[in-house]
Formats: C-alpha cells, structure tokens, sequence
C-alpha cells in the first residue's frame, strides 16, 4: 500500500555557478539567474509504502507530518535556499538538489515503519520533479 501525504512551503533561490562566466549563467538559467533571486511556493509530496498495519494504517499520518515538518519544513519554509541551507552550499539550487536535500534528511535516522518511497516537489504548475528512494 502506498500513501502520498502533500505539503507547501515557500522559499527564494536563484540559479548560478561559479564555473560558468555571468552571460552564460544567465543564457542557461534565463530568469531564474536574476540576481536578486526569485521564488517559489512550492508543493512537496511524500509518498511512503508498506503493509496495513492493524490499525488499518500503512502510517500513522500524525508521525509522518511530524518527521516532514521538523526535517524539511521548519528548515525551509520562507529561506533562502542559497543563503540560508548549508547543505546547498557549493551547489546550484535547482529543484532537483532541492529533491536530492530532501530525500538525505528524511532517511537519515528514519524510524517509521513505512518505507519511505519518493520524494515529489512541483515548482511551478509545469514543473514537477519527483525522486524514486532507494
């Protein structure tokens, strides 16, 4: 059984690489290069699997909501991705690190007895990128 659970959080960041001379930033990132940043709010989906438990639950939603809020959300609703989350540090801030972030802090030290299957993060209406976990 699978359960898909749906969160929102906002946040800014803007596309850049130090490897790359500013013209080619901005060829490659368009907009997303502007250099005051620009934001996004941001759908996050959490999908964890495993077998109905007596309760008739794969997970106790409550427990998954905690574990989503105190690793992901707390640390990035209304941030800076590219000033304010350490581990973006060194990396353009893409959706797809941003996915990658998120997958890292949620297996680290995961207890529920749910497998945690994927990790989905819509940026815009057009723009969805979705991580397969392991």
């Amino acid at each position: 059984m699978k359960l898909t659970s749906r969160y929102r959080f906002s946040a800014s960041h803007r596309l850049d690489t130090p490897a790359l001379s500013p013209q080619e930033n901005q060829k490659l990132y368009g907009k997303c290069n502007n250099p005051h940043g620009h934001g996004h709010d941001y759908v996050l989906e959490i999908t964890v699997d495993g077998p109905v438990d007596q309760n008739g639950q794969v997970v106790n939603r409550e427990a998954l909501d905690a574990v989503v809020r105190e690793r992901v959300l707390t640390r990035l609703d209304h941030k800076n991705l590219n000033a304010d989350i350490p581990e973006l540090a060194g990396s353009v801030t893409t959706t797809e690190n941003l996915a990658t972030l998120v997958r890292e802090a949620l297996t680290k030290g995961w207890t529920l007895p749910a497998r945690l299957a994927r990790v989905r993060i819509s940026e815009t209406a057009r723009n969805t990128f979705e991580l397969e976990v392991g």
